[in-house]
């Protein structure tokens, strides 16, 4: 609803003042205040940019970059344009976005979050359907059988269920106006602010840290400065990782760090160990949908070990969510 001075949703949203701004190049552009990228981008998810207008910001902040109070205004902008999906009564849930796809290494998400979920952790992974030239998480949980879940409601009963608690949500379901701002990298070539923000949703109930335990990861460790800076700044229960091929799973052929992010502070749970693993398992290649998936059945089944990484990572989650039920968690300001 608005009021008689505020203007309608759908009303045409002039984007050149904050263009101005963030458009300026390398050395001269200027971060927006968090007010006004939250407004930026609340608008370009409403449909209420032009696509002239839509192509210039997209370019300014891949050329920028975003701060990380305007990630935040951002967060708030793609929360508000999520189909509710409530929480569990009793349980925080592991939420797991899957936005990179397999390109070398397979793409082990749904081991980790089905181990996750057959251990009683509810588990959401929410993800794009396809990725042209890679291997999505959601094309591996349809191999395995495991149902992509057509609307949120549908989610939220899956999380709740006694055994198994795992939901698979497309982003295209959760949110359609952030699928359809990840849709114009076919148009532009390039990844776009979308490409972030989606990872960072806490999409379960009110988007506090006490509903959810996020998964995030880095490829880059200056990104992981970037990203401690963020989430020490911001209410958080995240578990930060490097991840494999930008996929939040450890790589299941090496040790890799874990840092847990919350209320403030920030624990290094997980110290890596130079160089590869005492005992490399003998992997699919990453970009064969079945080879993958049969894989993972095997390790499902106890044909194959689990990953030490892997497991390693499975146990983190566990000890994080066994000490937040311990803990007070900071209100969201």
């Amino acid at each position: 609803m608005t009021t008689a001075s505020a203007a309608p949703e759908s009303a045409p949203f002039s984007a050149a003042k904050y263009i101005k701004e963030i458009g300026r190049g390398v050395n001269g552009a200027r971060a927006l205040p968090r007010e006004d990228a939250q407004a930026l981008f609340d608008a370009m998810l409403a449909g209420r940019v032009s696509d002239i207008e839509l192509g210039a910001v997209l370019m300014a902040y891949r050329i920028k970059g975003e701060a990380p109070h305007e990630l935040a205004g951002m967060l708030e902008a793609a929360h508000r344009h999520c189909q509710p999906l409530a929480a569990p009564p009793d349980k925080p849930v592991v939420v797991i976005p899957s936005y990179n796809g397999a390109r070398k290494q397979p793409n082990l998400v749904p081991l980790l979050a089905m181990l996750l979920a057959r251990d009683g952790v509810p588990t959401l992974v929410h993800g794009v359907r396809a990725f042209h030239g890679r291997v999505t998480s959601l094309a591996l949980f349809e191999a395995l059988g495991v149902p992509l879940c057509a609307t949120t409601g549908a989610a939220q009963d899956q999380l709740r269920a006694g055994t198994n608690p795992l939901a698979v949500l497309p982003i295209d379901v959760l949110s359609p106006p952030l699928a359809a701002l990840l849709e114009k990298r076919a148009i532009i070539g390039l990844r776009n602010s979308s490409h972030t923000i989606v990872k960072m949703l806490q999409p379960v109930g009110a988007h506090t840290p006490a509903e959810a335990l996020r998964l995030y990861s880095y490829t880059h460790p200056e990104y992981r400065e970037t990203l401690t800076d963020y989430f020490s700044h911001e209410p958080a229960n995240v578990l930060l990782g490097r991840g494999t091929e930008g996929e939040v799973v450890a790589d299941a052929r090496r040790s890799t760090r874990i840092d847990w992010l919350h209320d403030g502070h920030q624990r290094t749970m997980v110290d890596p160990v130079g160089g590869s693993i005492g005992e490399v398992p003998a992997l699919p290649a990453g970009t064969d949908v079945a080879d993958t998936a049969a894989w993972i059945r095997k390790v499902l089944d106890g044909a194959e070990p689990v990953p030490a990484p892997i497991a390693t990572q499975i146990a983190t989650i566990k000890d994080c969510l066994a000490q937040a039920t311990r803990v007070a968690w900071a209100s969201p300001v």
